[in-house]
């Protein structure tokens, strides 16, 4: 099984974006999705499921970025053009961990893979 996380980081406040929801999709052949967990990050901004999938299998990370704004009260409170974040990853090995970082504002975001690639 593979151990997907997230360590999500708001770039307004420069600390953690607690509680914010996180949705994960099996994304099929046909363009379909599954959901396989809808959870929200701990107050830290940090989430760490396991998901039984397969080898090659695409997923979608939706992260709520509007609705984790919108707390906020922020001068332009309501203008929001990324209502969600969507983030789509590969599992070429269904066995290791897949750690998604992601720093978000109301209006941009910046994304990474970090871990290290399986041995050859």
């Amino acid at each position: 099984m593979a151990t997907l996380s997230s360590h999500v980081l708001d770039s307004v406040t420069g600390t953690h974006a607690g509680g914010i929801r996180i949705e994960c999709f099996k994304r099929l052949a046909g363009g379909e999705t599954v959901l396989m967990f809808d959870v929200n990050a701990s107050a830290e901004g940090r989430m760490t499921e396991i998901v039984d999938i397969e080898a090659d299998a695409e997923l979608e990370l939706v992260f709520h970025s509007a609705n984790y704004f919108q707390t906020m009260h922020l001068p332009d409170d309501g203008f929001q053009v990324m209502n969600t974040v969507v983030v789509r990853i590969s599992i070429p090995q269904p066995d290791h961990i897949y750690h998604v970082p992601i720093m978000l504002s109301p209006h941009s975001y910046s994304v990474w893979w970090s871990g290290n690639p399986p041995a050859s």
